[in-house]
């Protein structure tokens, strides 16, 4: 899974720290989460995605191997 909090972040103008108050995280969860060395729970990756205002799907993504791997 990949994705483009980092992105979104940048664009609402967030720190890793605000993000994560925002979200119920902490800064090194956020930090792990935008390296990819986390995934997050359905639950908090909802929760970033309402922060930017997007659909999940604008911040969290599978590359086309991935798909592959699932079918």
């Amino acid at each position: 899974m990949h994705n483009r909090v980092k992105e979104h972040r940048a664009r609402c103008g967030l720190n890793q720290q605000q993000l994560g108050g925002q979200v119920g995280a902490s800064r090194q969860t956020i930090s792990l989460i935008e390296r990819g060395d986390y995934h997050p729970s359905v639950l908090l990756a909802l929760r970033i995605a309402r922060v930017f205002d997007v659909p999940l799907e604008e911040v969290f993504y599978l590359t086309g191997e991935e798909t592959d791997e699932k079918a």
